[in-house]
């Protein structure tokens, strides 16, 4: 490399240098939603200690400075820390930092030659783009989650619809559906009652805040439900029924318009498998033609 090309190099590298400094100095505005989470913090998880909980906290003010949006109602649904999350994301991008460095040791190891200003810009470009990778996975994972999640919730409903049926309190049908399912999501549901229990709060609150928290509307139209119940009394069991059937016609919806697309995919292999049999097949009486 020429003395100019790395008198830039220097002064790019300098320049980012002093431009990351002052961001970190000069007192950013802070992000609504995470202040808001400090002046009224959610409650511990079951299983969480404090500690726990306060690192918690300074992953998310980590969030406030780092690039890219931070899926907060997605690693709450999937369990998953924000610790976890921001690490996977740091190891990604060092891998693609120094992955097109490995490239070029191997080549100069063949002794080829490359300028250092390529595997710089290509490592910088590389661990930008898997630096988001971590956040490709949460979000397909949560999608994935909240599908099972709704099939769940279209048995809660119906559970919930045959204790009203039963003549018993709102809050007590919610309590015995939830207890009845062992699976991941009646467990968040059980928690959440639990909760409210200690906290003396109404459990179609509690399933509201719960639905909120997690953007599962399922959890909420079920929370209306058994509050206009308790308010004014009214026969909820056809509604809840009617809810549970709608919800089970927009999962099957969705799984047919999932089967068409994988469908769809999986005839372009065989299309081009066909088109380049064709072509070899032709292939010769076409060089025959051509060679009379």
């Amino acid at each position: 490399m020429s003395v100019t090309g790395i008198l830039v190099l220097c002064g790019c590298t300098a320049g980012l240098g002093a431009a990351l400094l002052a961001r970190e100095l000069v007192p950013a505005p802070p992000k609504l939603g995470p202040a808001l989470r400090r002046l009224n913090p959610p409650p511990v998880r079951p299983g969480q200690s404090a500690q726990q909980s306060a690192s918690e906290g300074r992953w998310e003010r980590f969030a406030e400075r780092a690039p890219g949006p931070f899926p907060r109602a997605d690693l709450d649904l999937l369990q998953q820390s924000a610790e976890t999350f921001f690490l996977q994301k740091i190891a990604f991008a060092l891998g693609g930092l120094l992955l097109p460095l490995i490239v070029v040791g191997s080549w100069s190891l063949m002794g080829l030659g490359m300028p250092f200003v390529v595997p710089g810009a290509l490592g910088i470009l590389a661990a930008a783009a898997l630096w988001f990778v971590p956040d490709w996975q949460v979000h397909d994972q949560a999608k994935k989650a909240r599908t099972e999640f709704a099939h769940a919730a279209a048995a809660f409903l119906e559970l919930v619809a045959l204790r009203m049926r039963s003549h018993v309190g709102a809050s007590t049908a919610l309590e015995e559906a939830a207890a009845v399912g062992r699976g991941w999501a009646y467990v968040r549901i059980q928690e959440a009652l639990a909760r409210a229990r200690s906290e003396k709060v109404s459990p179609w609150q509690a399933v509201e805040e719960l639905g909120t928290q997690l953007r599962l509307p399922v959890l909420a139209d079920t929370a209306d439900i058994m509050r206009r119940s308790s308010d004014d009394g009214a026969a909820v069991y056809a509604t809840l029924r009617a809810r549970a059937d709608s919800l089970r016609t927009e999962l099957l919806t969705d799984e047919a318009a999932a089967a068409n697309a994988d469908s769809e995919r999986m005839s372009a292999p065989g299309a081009l498998l066909a088109t380049v049999i064709m072509f070899a097949i032709a292939f010769p009486g076409v060089l025959s033609i051509f060679n009379l």
